[in-house]
């Protein structure tokens, strides 16, 4: 008797899971005819993916789905154990995938398939993988107007030998407390850890090869500064907070953290003081990003940005990302779409041009 009830119960929720999936179809006809009326459907954009199984479930959210669906937008999964040129065909491949292997694989397919976009070309992404390379584009680009100026903290490159790192912080002249950070920055959870260092004695506890960051007091704020082609998106998120020089004095050892401006740490609806949490200024932001898109030859990565605590103007970037957590960002499934579709309508009239149409 117990079995054929557990049975009537299955038979009545997969019922009712059936009704539901019918009702959202319906919902989202009915949807796409009102978006759509008194115009032509869009054509289809296929958009070949190549995600870990993490950025997929954080990426493509439903929401994201269900919008590009709207606009003519069809995410398709990359087989990784079939060959590219058989599958497609795409007009854009959205990519975070590492390995020689890997990259390789895009060339070859960019070179026999010159029409199709790939986000973003493996080399530029490469360029961010070292966090030495990383920010010496920032720092070359010197930026300073009237809305302020951008720089990247003092920082030193230890390869290995952690007895040594002592002796080349004082060589080098940096100010305790240092940040330290793994040098390699491939989007691994490792590659996020920081520690910070308050005294000469414990900068042999720490693993090379790494990178020094002198500490910047920033009033526990952090400005994650999303880039998505030409749109800009910032977000506030608590960060590490200042260090006085009592409290300096006072503390030694190295101080492990995990990633401190995840999701949860958002300051969005926090009361703060308007003199440490007011964003960068938007002309600022939009020179940054644009020459930082030039110079990397990058459409999608974000900023981890600062202000200088006690001013008003002084910015620092201490890291970049590429293809950051986009599902964290507010308005990320227009903002996205919007940008697959400029994008594909640039490539087309680009193509035109070449062919001649």
């Amino acid at each position: 008797m117990v079995v054929e009830d557990m049975r009537m119960v299955r038979l009545v929720e997969d019922e009712r899971d059936n009704i539901i999936k019918m009702e959202e179809k319906e919902e989202e006809e009915e949807m796409k005819k009102g978006f759509f009326k008194g115009f032509a459907e869009p054509a289809k954009l296929v958009v070949g993916y190549a995600l870990t199984f993490k950025k997929t479930k954080s990426f493509l959210q439903p929401k994201l789905e269900g919008l590009a669906r709207l606009k003519g937008i069809i995410f398709v999964a990359i087989d990784l154990d079939k060959p590219l040129s058989e599958q497609g065909p795409f007009d854009i491949v959205l990519h975070k995938l590492t390995g020689k292997e890997w990259h390789q694989l895009l060339e070859d397919y960019g070179q026999t398939h010159p029409e199709v976009t790939i986000l973003d070309p493996p080399d530029a992404i490469q360029h961010l993988h070292n966090r030495q390379s990383m920010l010496q584009v920032v720092s070359d680009l010197n930026l300073s107007d009237s809305y302020g100026n951008v720089n990247v903290p003092q920082q030193l490159i230890v390869k290995k030998d952690a007895s040594s790192i002592p002796l080349k912080v004082a060589k080098a002249r940096l100010n305790l407390p240092l940040v330290a950070k793994p040098l390699i920055a491939d989007g691994s959870t490792k590659s996020h850890e920081l520690s910070l260092a308050y005294d000469q004695y414990s900068l042999q506890k720490l693993e090379p090869p790494l990178v020094l960051q002198e500490f910047v007091n920033h009033g526990g704020i952090l400005f994650k500064v999303f880039i998505v082609g030409e749109a800009i998106k910032v977000v506030k998120r608590f960060s590490l907070p200042n260090v006085s020089k009592r409290q300096l004095s006072r503390t030694s050892g190295v101080y492990r953290f995990p990633r401190v401006s995840c999701s949860v740490a958002s300051a969005e609806d926090a009361d703060l003081d308007a003199n440490v949490s007011e964003l960068p200024p938007r002309p600022l932001l939009e020179k940054l990003a644009r020459e930082l898109r030039r110079r990397l030859g990058l459409q999608l990565f974000n900023l981890d940005m600062i202000r200088k605590f006690g001013t008003r103007d002084n910015f620092y970037v201490i890291d970049i990302n590429y293809f950051p957590g986009y599902g964290k960002m507010p308005e990320y499934e227009h903002i996205f779409t919007d940008f697959l579709l400029g994008l594909s309508q640039t490539n087309n009239y680009n193509n035109n041009l070449t062919t001649g149409r």
